[in-house]
């Protein structure tokens, strides 16, 4: 029985050694509640923090957790019972890898920053604002408030004093580092160095195998459910419809903040749910296709390639404005900063025989510019690896 209890005794020190060594653990901002900052569900947003050191005690990279959208009452009630929906069901502890990494071997430039990731419990790209709850579904669609919450709490805990930060994301939470970017440049101090980051969030405007826009259609729900329209930036907002303000190619053009863009001209993401959406492929002629593009015909090759020419159009704004940074590779992957594989990896994605740590890195202290397109082709970059799943 003695040998029994030391063992479990060293497998418990293990287990905390293992999850000092590399997990952050999660902060419940509970003060925000009163404030009606809150999660689908009402409960307290929250987010991981790793402190910053040494040369890195005055920066700060706050990284918005991706997730998807919810539409309408029934997609955000599904989502209310999970993580997505409520802080009841996050993973207590988080591993940050990649662009959130604490090694100085795999993120040089950002290692010893204060690192924050930033939960998503409000299925709106942190947008919504809606004041009334509806007693019969109890749903709280809050998401602006959670981010300014968050960035205040953030303030106040130290970044109020930030000499360079970045606000970033990953897929929905790219398109928030985006949609709230030159709002947070106007929160920290002016002397300050901010830029912000995108990876995966640069959803376009795209016509879908019928011809038509299921995406617009989508964004137009989303909006209107959250009442995300006074959240959107009023540059992009004063000229046209509050849905068309969730894509970027139209949010872009009027940014003030340095913006870099991390993307894959073949997002999977968005090969499935914007060019071959399910409730527009009735036939599912695209369902193996969409997933594998080895399963395409040479018609539907075709189609593919005709994507990235939507998306090289809706880049327009991006490469060419020196400021910003462009690091566009032909993978069929979504979210490429989030694991330190492919964020610096040597057999992660590169462009113009750059990784991504080097070319975000480069850009953001203006150690050199990069805006780089990838070869035309979905097979034609053999750094490409298997697709993320970080979203």
């Amino acid at each position: 029985m003695g040998r029994l209890k030391q063992c479990w005794s060293s497998l418990l020190v293990l287990a905390v050694v293992v999850i000092g060594a590399g997990a952050v653990p999660i902060t419940y901002l509970q003060s925000a509640v009163a404030k009606g900052a809150v999660c689908l569900d009402g409960s307290a947003p929250a987010y991981h923090f790793d402190k910053g050191f040494g040369s890195g005690v005055n920066n700060w990279i706050v990284h918005m957790e991706g997730g998807g959208w919810c539409t309408d009452v029934a997609s955000c009630i599904e989502r209310k019972g999970t993580m997505k929906g409520s802080s009841k069901f996050m993973n207590k502890d988080f591993g940050f890898s990649g662009i959130l990494g604490g090694k100085q071997s795999t993120n040089p430039d950002f290692y010893n920053w204060n690192r924050i990731k930033v939960r998503y419990c409000d299925g709106s790209s942190f947008t919504g604002n809606v004041a009334a709850v509806n007693p019969a579904n109890k749903l709280f669609f809050r998401g602006a408030r959670v981010w300014r919450a968050v960035v205040d709490d953030l303030m106040a805990k130290g970044m109020k004093n930030a000499q360079n930060a970045i606000l970033s994301g990953c897929s929905a939470g790219a398109l928030a580092a985006i949609l709230h970017c030159d709002t947070f440049r106007a929160i920290l101090p002016r002397t300050a160095r901010v830029k912000c980051v995108s990876d995966a969030g640069y959803f376009i405007h795209g016509k879908d195998i019928s011809g038509g826009s299921y995406i617009q259609s989508y964004y137009s729900k989303v909006v209107a459910l959250h009442g995300s329209a006074k959240s959107l930036p009023i540059s992009c907002t004063s000229k046209m419809k509050p849905e068309l303000c969730f894509f970027p190619q139209y949010v872009v053009p009027f940014m003030r903040t340095p913006l870099f863009v991390i993307n894959a001209a073949f997002d999977s993401w968005q090969i499935k749910n914007v060019l071959a959406p399910t409730a527009v492929d009735k036939s599912k002629e695209w369902k193996n296709c969409k997933l594998d593009l080895k399963k395409c015909s040479a018609a539907q090759l075709k189609t593919v390639q005709g994507f990235r020419d939507q998306m090289m159009r809706a880049l327009s704004p991006v490469h060419s404005t020196p400021s910003r940074g462009l690091f566009l590779d032909s993978c069929h992957a979504h979210c490429q900063g989030g694991s330190a594989a492919s964020w610096s990896g040597v057999k992660g994605p590169q462009v113009a025989n750059t990784r991504i740590a080097k070319a975000v890195g480069n850009w953001f202290y203006g150690r050199s510019a990069f805006q780089k397109i990838d070869c035309p082709s979905p097979t034609c970059n053999p750094t490409c690896p298997a697709i993320s799943t970080e979203d």
